[in-house]
């Protein structure tokens, strides 16, 4: 964690006025003292290889040379993986956390374009293909033998894969499938890895077979020659260009004509293919989604990770900084003790928390109703998919906002690439759209609360929405503890359900479809399924906090994080909590006061807060948040490396500068 320069002298303060043990506090983070050690040991193992280190300032290459670096590094990791494997210290904590928002984007800041290899690819082959498929698929691309990459998205289609356009065509006499893009919106767009890292896919298609379609299904596709990584005929392939952020990640496009492939590329573990055509379909279409699912658990983690690299930054930075006399003639004001900045960090501090706390629950569910699903009970599914939906929209929405409200909360020095902040802000903005847009996976979401609504008899066994059956009946008169918020959020939820669900029935009574119902109700529907994802999320880190076994000093200071994270939503919330729940302006009044008064609990402790966390400084690789605290030197040693400043003068000066002057004398 530490540096071994001289610690910055404010910062060493807060430190030292810190009230509870930030390295207890990593331990209950990291699930263990023992858990803490191995991971220390991967970052030890993976940032102490000078193989592993930027040669040049990853923001000085050009598009083609990161995404070189890219595969250089990205080689090396799994190698590293590997290696890690045969010492007999592999596992899944190896592969979240090189793949992941820490240590992963330490070592490639700007996207792995492997990463959908083991993320997408593999998955997917282990959740839809049969025992003999993954016999055939798996061990080779465990050892990285063939490159994965996941296309589902394309030009056209993102979210409404229902939609998507690209064909396979069941050829009874040669029992092959023929993979068609019939149109430029076909295209796949997007995949990670595509444009010249992988040579296999998953692709997902339309399937027809006997004249019929039957809906979008996995395919597995060889793309590229594995001798000459050229590609195979009737293979369109390419990279998609720059984008906001993860231009390492090589995403690219896909396009196929008449692309033959043997019956046996289907995964048919829920639907199959005959030799004579036959179509045998699964007992659930959803079980299609597992992936997608998969993948938005991982990202709720993700956006809690991101966060805290960045309120680390921030705060740290906060510390340091020091701007204006708070009283005449005093010394300028650590901008840490300005309630404003307050206001922007502390919350964004009890978010990441929070989110935590809901990542690590909605992981155990999402294992418990994976391990369902293999003896064929579906009865969890959906209340997994519309909670991964909700939990993926919100945590991802707000993890975009607490970055770049952490980023203005640097000032100008937030801005610049050295903060680290703003390419973080274009690796946490991108969780907003892939893997479903937010807005689409909120009207998911509703759709289920919708029906859960409208057919309450198995509400007890949903732990998510369990409250609708009661919520409207509670009395809410303020009470200054987080149950209350609870319950008043609860309420408010359940009143916009069925407020959203009220007036989907009168359109249709008067004389809309269902269809533009749920449409011209979709304002309402998106705000029910937002209020239900963050009432859930402040119940899971209360119920979480409360059964965590911890010294006294610590709990006082989880209990604060719980009430500032409850506090916060409620305020976000206040024009819903007054129309529904019955709140008064000074119950309102009463909340604000709350908030502030939780801002000046938690002001000594904010330091350690973050120090707790526990971000090697590689891992946030910013002049602002490193653990010294040494900003200013740290500036100015990253503007040294740019390559302008190799020499004093530019030859832009005598070729278009200095003639420009002389030219107007």
């Amino acid at each position: 964690m530490g540096s071994s320069q001289k610690l910055n002298s404010d910062l060493a303060k807060e430190r030292r006025k810190c009230t509870f043990s930030s390295l207890e506090l990593t331990h209950l983070l990291d699930g263990g003292p023992r858990k803490t050690a191995d991971r220390k040991a991967r970052e030890k193992f993976f940032l102490e290889d000078p193989e592993l280190r930027d040669r040049v300032p990853s923001e000085y290459l050009s598009h083609k040379e990161k995404y070189e670096e890219a595969i250089r590094k990205a080689c090396l990791i799994f190698k590293k993986v590997q290696q890690l494997q045969e010492e007999g210290k592999g596992g899944m904590d190896n592969f979240r956390e090189i793949l992941g928002g820490q240590l992963g984007s330490a070592i490639l800041g700007d996207g792995n374009p492997l990463t959908l290899h083991f993320v997408m690819f593999i998955p997917t082959i282990i959740g839809q293909g049969t025992f003999e498929q993954q016999g055939e698929w798996i061990q080779k691309a465990w050892n990285c033998n063939i490159i994965g990459t996941y296309a589902q998205t394309e030009l056209g289609h993102g979210t409404f894969i229902r939609g998507l356009e690209t064909t396979a065509t069941y050829d009874v006499k040669s029992e092959e499938f023929i993979l068609n893009s019939p149109s430029l919106t076909a295209y796949k767009w997007w995949p990670g890895g595509l444009g010249h890292s992988a040579n296999y896919a998953v692709v997902v298609a339309q399937l027809y077979t006997q004249g019929q379609c039957h809906g979008i299904h996995p395919f597995i596709v060889q793309l590229r020659d594995q001798e000459t990584h050229n590609p195979l005929p009737g293979i369109k392939i390419g990279e998609i260009g720059c984008k906001l952020g993860m231009n390492g990640t090589n995403n690219g496009y896909l396009g196929f004509e008449n692309v033959r492939i043997p019956r046996s590329s289907l995964l048919m573990k829920n639907n199959k293919v005959l030799p004579d055509g036959t179509y045998v379909s699964s007992p659930s279409s959803k079980l299609t989604y597992g992936t997608m699912i998969f993948v938005r658990v991982v990202l709720v983690q993700d956006a809690a990770t991101y966060l805290k690299k960045s309120v680390t930054i921030a705060t740290r930075y906060s510390a340091v900084r020091r701007q204006c006399e708070m009283k005449p003639g005093e010394p300028e004001t650590q901008i840490l003790d300005y309630v404003t900045q307050q206001h922007k960090l502390f919350p964004n501090i009890a978010t990441c928390f929070a989110f935590q706390y809901a990542a690590n629950w909605i992981w155990d569910v999402y294992n418990d109703v994976s391990s369902q699903l293999e003896t064929g009970k579906l009865d969890n599914l959906p209340e997994l998919h519309a909670t991964t939906c909700v939990l993926k929209s919100v945590s991802t929405a707000d993890a975009a906002l607490g970055v770049e409200t952490c980023r203005l909360a640097c000032g100008g020095h937030g801005y610049m690439t050295a903060s680290n902040l703003p390419s973080t802000y274009g690796l946490v903005t991108a969780m907003c759209t892939y893997e479903g847009e937010n807005t689409v996976l909120l009207l998911q979401t509703a759709r289920f609360l919708i029906k859960m609504w409208q057919n309450q008899t198995n509400l007890s066994n949903l732990p998510t929405v369990r409250y609708l059956r009661t919520a409207l009946d509670q009395k809410t008169p303020f009470q200054k503890n987080v149950e209350w918020i609870i319950l008043v959020l609860q309420k408010t939820s359940a009143s916009k359900i069925q407020l959203a669900n009220s007036h989907i029935n009168e359109r249709i009574r008067k004389g809309q479809c269902s269809e533009e119902a749920w449409n011209n109700t979709s304002i309402e529907l998106v705000e029910a399924a937002d209020v239900h994802g963050r009432t859930f999320i402040v119940e899971r880190f209360y119920e979480s906090v409360k059964k965590t076994n911890v010294t006294p000093e610590l709990r006082l200071v989880l209990d604060q994080l719980v009430q500032l994270y409850a506090v916060t939503q409620a305020l976000k919330l206040s024009g819903y909590l007054l129309r529904f729940a019955e709140l008064s302006g000074k119950d309102i009044e009463s909340l604000q006061i709350w908030l502030e008064e939780l801002l000046i609990a938690i002001r000594p402790n904010a330091v350690g807060l973050v120090d707790s966390f526990d971000f090697r400084d590689e891992v946030l690789a910013s002049a602002l948040g490193a653990y010294d605290g040494n900003v200013y030197e740290r500036l100015f040693k990253a503007a040294q490396q740019s390559p302008l400043n190799a020499e004093p003068v530019n030859n832009s000066f005598n070729l278009y500068l200095k003639p420009f002057m002389k030219s107007n004398l």
